[in-house]
């Protein structure tokens, strides 16, 4: 697409409420879902983020969202550092309250993730409107120093428990290869997953199509290349693996979703 060559940038009124992020924003009356500044560390520059403000009673700030395959997911590391793409974008009604295809950036995750418990919202949709989620109501990211190694626990959903169970339809080692949590994150010029490491013909990343917390390989692949229309075959796949956008524990391998998003808040726990 034309207009999405680098920098992708939007031009949007921005709310003048702010806060450190959209949880903060939606206590101080920033109610409506759209692209807001946050600013976590009073020491760094604000930045703009996409606020859902309406899902489970809003506070969440976008992580990750693809929903038409306008932006390449195929980056390199300092990209994946930096974020990439286009975090919202105006359908006509003078401000930005639809998520652009975007990576929020890893340095600014593991600054989210480090200020206290937080919860990720794993958001998916089939070609058919068909709508699944998986929720961990503990996630954090590593900072750049260990590789931005992942951590996750306490799923719900009805997506399945790809990050820490795998994939359920393989068993004993081919499963466990499959899990995500635990793993550092990679790219194809940065090789920190777990299958043959060194080695530059076993390389998930190059694979599978962006960057991710691939152990070797995976059962989640949101960052993978975009399929039009759902299922895909190997020789459709540009290395002939499953690099498509891939929930394995609800649409298998070669079945790639139409729409994916990653979103945080603050967590806390229920009152007892």
């Amino acid at each position: 697409r034309e207009e999405c060559k680098e920098p992708c940038k939007t031009t949007c009124p921005i709310p003048v409420v702010s806060g450190k992020e959209c949880e903060d924003i939606f206590r101080r009356g920033g109610k409506d879902s759209q692209m807001y500044f946050i600013q976590p560390d009073a020491f760094l520059p604000p930045y703009k983020v996409f606020c859902d403000q309406t899902t489970q009673n809003g506070g969440w700030v976008v992580l990750q969202n693809r929903l038409d395959g306008s932006v390449d997911f195929g980056r390199r590391w300092d990209e994946y550092r930096r974020g990439f793409g286009n975090t919202a974008f105006d359908v006509g009604k003078g401000h930005c309250e639809t998520p652009g295809e975007h990576w929020l950036g890893n340095d600014r995750m593991s600054q989210l993730t480090k200020m206290g418990p937080t919860e990720v919202l794993i958001e998916m949709e089939d070609w058919t409107g068909a709508k699944v989620f998986a929720q961990y109501r503990q996630f954090t990211v590593m900072a750049e120093t260990a590789n931005y190694l992942l951590a996750v626990n306490g799923y719900s959903g009805n997506a399945g428990n790809c990050l820490l169970d795998g994939s359920s339809e393989l068993f004993g080692e081919n499963r466990t290869m499959t899990i995500h949590n635990s793993m550092m994150f990679s790219t194809y010029d940065r090789d920190n997953d777990n299958w043959i490491p060194g080695d530059p013909s076993k390389q998930c990343a190059r694979e599978d199509g962006g960057g991710w917390w691939y152990n070797r390989c995976h059962s989640a692949n949101p960052n993978g290349r975009y399929y039009i229309g759902g299922a895909y075959t190997r020789h459709m796949a540009k290395h002939g693996t499953d690099d498509g956008l891939v929930w394995m524990n609800w649409k298998g391998s070669w079945y790639s979703l139409k729409a994916m998003s990653m979103k945080i808040r603050p967590y806390i726990s229920p009152q007892t």
